[in-house]
């Protein structure tokens, strides 16, 4: 495995800038952004020049891009919302050749209308996986085009909730050019920390032959009113929350993946402190 971060945990005014900081902190390997290089997450437009240019840089840097961000609200109740996030998701598909990206992640969203990481009380329900499903279908058509992967990404307040819901996913898509990103925090928090070890080998056995992407962000124990131990957001940065680390790389290892682990969820200055905690727990 390979230890890589979200490019844009590092805020520079240049594509160039960003790059130069991610390999002086000492990563070699980044999910990209295209908000890094001057563009809008999900791009208006597609921009072979612009494309060529994240390629060139990175090279330039010996920086391998192994993913880049295309997460838009795929259940949002509105059917506009959702035609203009699989227009855009074409868009960034478009440029994925030029620069060398295969993987393209994504979210199944909520039918939260304002805010597709907050929940909703319709996620669960027939209509929202109704038309995530059909969203999904579309953007597997765009990624057939454009020849990338789609890595799907369960999240806490989305449709796609946990292990369970992912496979379900999976299941009814049926396609290959459907993966999963695996990350541990996600399908942890909210829950019992007894119970972590044992909803994670759960979530490897369903999901682990599908996984081409894993995220390292850190998570705290949750207090009794759903807070992590000692207040605030149950999220924290690597290896400043209470997830085994050394215990989520053997599960990795053991559902047979080896690819890049993407660090997130934390600020600059967290980077190097983290970096260093994940090579540990890696050795």
């Amino acid at each position: 495995m390979r230890i890589g971060i979200f490019a844009k945990t590092f805020r520079r005014d240049s594509l160039a800038g960003v790059l130069d900081v991610v390999r002086a902190h000492g990563f070699a390997s980044v999910q990209f952004n295209m908000a890094c290089a001057g563009m809008a997450s999900m791009p208006e437009r597609a921009d072979a020049g612009v494309a060529a240019a994240v390629k060139r840089e990175a090279d330039a840097r010996g920086i391998r891009l192994e993913a880049v961000s295309g997460t838009f609200n795929m259940a949002h109740p509105d059917p506009a919302v959702r035609a203009e996030g699989l227009r855009r998701l074409a868009h960034l598909a478009a440029m994925c050749g030029e620069m060398g990206v295969g993987i393209v992640t994504i979210g199944s969203g909520s039918r939260n209308p304002d805010d597709m990481w907050a929940p909703h009380p319709d996620n669960g329900g027939a209509e929202a996986w109704r038309d995530l499903l059909a969203c999904m279908e579309r953007a597997l058509a765009v990624a057939e085009r454009r020849g990338v992967v789609l890595a799907l990404e369960p999240e806490a307040a989305n449709v796609a909730n946990d292990a369970r819901a992912a496979r379900r996913v999976l299941d009814a898509m049926g396609s290959p050019l459907l993966r999963i990103v695996f990350d541990a925090a996600n399908l942890v928090i909210g829950r019992a920390r007894a119970s972590w070890a044992g909803v994670l080998e759960e979530a490897a056995e369903l999901l682990g032959r599908d996984i081409v992407l894993a995220h390292a962000k850190d998570v705290r124990a949750m207090d009794a009113r759903g807070e992590g131990e000692g207040g605030g957001s149950p999220f924290a940065a690597v290896g400043r929350g209470d997830l085994d680390f050394a215990g989520y790389f053997r599960l990795l290892r053991s559902a047979g993946f080896d690819g890049p682990v993407v660090m997130h969820g934390l600020e600059e200055q967290d980077a190097a402190a983290g970096l260093a905690h994940l090579q540990r727990a890696l050795s």
